[in-house]
């Protein structure tokens, strides 16, 4: 029996594990994984690094390559994991105007929990101080959204663990 996957977006905002578990998951799954800040493009980037968060506008283009590098690869027969923020209800709506079949795997903390993580890190452009905007930001996802919550507490092999049985038992095509 073969199991088709869809394609996942591990959301959620900045410091919440998506990298982490985009990568862990894509090697369970044996799925390519692709973290969405490497499509940023230049200018968003310079913005964040300068402590400045995105806005729709910024956002936009960088939704777009998301949603179109996520269609290209299921015209190919191949669905990926992308870590992105997907921080709103509209973002997400973009991004499955280009693949309804896509699941959100949203990693849910609270913003203490998230501050503490982030403090013992770095990123390139993505400065602990922009986490304020990005809860600001943040609609969680509803239930008519195809989706996945998930508690950011739990080890990453057992979020790895839960991700993958709950995909199992509601959106996957077990051929």
């Amino acid at each position: 029996m073969q199991t088709s996957y869809p394609p996942l977006i591990v959301m959620g905002v900045s410091g919440s594990g998506k990298s982490t578990i985009g990568e862990a998951l894509g090697q369970k799954l044996g799925m390519p994984f692709i973290d969405g800040d490497d499509l940023h493009p230049r200018a968003n980037k310079e913005k964040m690094a300068a402590g400045h968060p995105l806005n729709d506008e910024d956002r936009a283009p960088w939704l777009e390559i998301i949603a179109d590098r996520i269609g290209a690869e299921l015209a190919e027969g191949t669905s990926i994991i992308v870590a992105c923020s997907a921080l709103k209800r509209s973002y997400r709506e973009l991004l499955i105007a280009h693949a309804p079949s896509v699941v959100f795997v949203h990693l849910v903390g609270t913003q203490k929990v998230i501050a503490e993580r982030q403090s013992h890190r770095h990123h390139e452009y993505m400065p602990n101080s922009l986490l304020d905007s990005q809860f600001a930001t943040l609609e969680d996802l509803a239930s008519d959204e195809r989706g996945i919550l998930v508690d950011l507490t739990q080890t990453p092999d057992q979020m790895v663990s839960y991700i993958i049985t709950t995909l199992d038992e509601n959106f996957v095509d077990h051929q």
